[in-house]
């Protein structure tokens, strides 16, 4: 079973533990024209590793390959962020079969749901909890 750990939560885990670790598995298309998780507060980068890749949006062969690269030990604290929630999950359970210990999924995501205009990021998630994020 994977946590749902809700973004200020993240947020206050990559501020206090010095193996916690953001893999963002969006699409390249969603960090260069929606934004970026800003980890600079914390001395951290995003780990951007695509679950699905823009714009076939078919699965990454190389996720696995990638979040290795990213010299992320097994040991580590891993919250995986996606626009909603969905992929973050999915990754995350990839990542826990891979033998990945400690894979968390950011509730919400970095936008969330829609509200009632059927916009994004005002309701839940990352951007609306206030957390610091760039234009990529």
């Amino acid at each position: 079973m994977i946590e749902d750990v809700p973004p200020r939560q993240v947020w206050e885990a990559l501020m206090s533990n010095p193996d916690a670790v953001l893999c963002d598995v969006r699409t390249n298309a969603e960090w260069n024209f929606v934004g970026l998780p800003d980890l600079s507060q914390t001395g951290k980068q995003p780990v951007l590793n695509q679950w699905q890749v823009f714009p076939t949006m078919q699965p990454n062969p190389k996720f696995l390959e990638t979040l290795a690269a990213a010299h992320v030990e097994h040991t580590a604290s891993i919250y995986f962020i996606c626009r909603s929630g969905t992929r973050s999950m999915a990754a995350a359970q990839a990542a826990k079969a891979a033998g990945y210990k400690h894979v968390y999924n950011v509730k919400d995501g970095f936008e969330g749901p829609p509200d009632a205009r059927a916009h994004r990021g005002t309701v839940a998630g990352w951007k609306a909890d206030g957390l610091p994020w760039r234009q990529g």
